[in-house]
């Protein structure tokens, strides 16, 4: 049970950390997206994902801002946002962006 509150504990205390800072490394990047740090490589790696790398060029770093940006590029419309396009496609013959 003790073990478990301390490890309840750190998790709280690294979301806590999180939410001060600017420069995430991988773990970070890993806790705020929800994703594992595989498919964060695998996103590095193929440029997917908007990242800096050190002076030495061995540690990945994400910008909090970017990467949430980032996470909210793909919005879905709702089904009223869709059905007054459609309406006003109907009256205008013009789609809306």
């Amino acid at each position: 049970m003790d073990k478990q509150i301390l490890e309840e504990l750190q998790a709280l205390k690294n979301l806590t950390l999180l939410t001060a800072k600017q420069a995430l490394t991988m773990n970070d990047a890993s806790l705020l997206t929800g994703l594992t740090k595989s498919h964060l490589y695998k996103l590095v790696s193929g440029k997917k994902i908007p990242y800096y790398k050190s002076a030495g060029g061995k540690i990945t770093y994400f910008d909090k801002g970017e990467l949430t940006d980032w996470m909210l590029q793909h919005r879905v419309k709702t089904v009223d946002e869709i059905e007054t396009e459609a309406a006003n496609y109907t009256i205008t013959g013009k789609r809306t962006k």
